[in-house]
């Protein structure tokens, strides 16, 4: 790991579940659970971190790809939940291990992370995003939207990372299999974004400051890893010099450091980057 940063490493995004651990000096937390208890070791464990040494789980909303898991979680290791009440509900989460937060409250996790929960529109579900802070340094965890508030571009802009979903290509979901019901569903408000949608919103939150963007949960029918790209930086070239990743289902993948930081050697992450 490195000095003075805020990491953080997909360890998984898209349908079949997503996770994404956030580490600093004093704190280890996961976005979302949306994998198995086998799942979740086996991932971990490729960092060398065992999930006991977890200090919160967050869950976005209570869809089975973003918080299935939190449950065993919470019955196999003890852990500690922070969750919005809706959401604790519908996943039947343990009142003594779940903590419940409002939109726009900002939970301290410890001395150098704390995390804001900012609603988002979708659809059969309070679901929010999430901005970590740390020694001033911020990094945004968006996904399982249709559409934007000015809210969220107010608190997303000038974020150094930006995780965001870059779910569909409008022509591969139009021309493919889906029924129309849900094609409508997907590309709705609150739906999911599609790479011109995820292009747009970035276009308005990306500043100089923005130095490294994720794009997450690509639907494996309905969109490539280059359409992605391609689509997202045709609407931000100008404005965005930085580096641009996509994260898949199988991970984890490589880490992004938010913050100033010394490099050190043998970090134990560096054969996933």
């Amino acid at each position: 790991m490195f000095a003075m940063t805020m990491t953080l490493t997909h360890l998984g995004t898209g349908s079949r579940g997503n996770a994404t651990l956030l580490e600093t000096e004093a704190s280890k937390v996961l976005i979302d659970q949306g994998f198995s208890g086998a799942q979740l070791e086996k991932r971990l464990a490729r960092m060398n971190i065992h999930p006991t040494e977890i200090d919160f789980i967050f869950i976005s909303h209570h869809h089975g790809d973003h918080g299935g898991g939190a449950l065993v979680a919470q019955k196999k290791w003890g852990l500690k939940v922070q969750a919005n009440h809706r959401t604790a509900e519908e996943l039947g989460l343990l009142p003594e291990l779940t903590h419940y937060f409002d939109s726009l409250d900002i939970i301290r996790v410890s001395r150098d992370l704390a995390v804001l929960a900012v609603p988002i529109p979708h659809t059969g579900a309070d679901n929010v995003a999430f901005i970590a802070s740390h020694n001033g340094e911020r990094a945004a965890i968006i996904t399982d939207l249709g559409s934007w508030t000015d809210e969220l571009v107010t608190h997303v802009r000038g974020c150094q990372h930006i995780a965001i979903e870059a779910n569909y290509d409008h022509k591969r979901l139009m021309n493919g299999p889906y029924p129309y019901s849900l094609k409508d569903r997907i590309s709705g408000r609150g739906g999911h974004l599609s790479n011109d949608q995820t292009g747009e919103f970035l276009a308005q939150v990306c500043t100089d400051a923005t130095k490294s963007i994720s794009l997450t949960h690509l639907s494996e029918k309905n969109n490539r890893p280059h359409l992605a790209e391609s689509t997202v930086l045709l609407h931000i070239d100008e404005i965005f010099s930085g580096d641009i990743t996509i994260s898949l289902q199988d991970g984890p993948e490589k880490s992004h450091y938010i913050g100033q930081f010394e490099e050190k050697p043998s970090s134990k992450k560096q054969s996933l980057v």
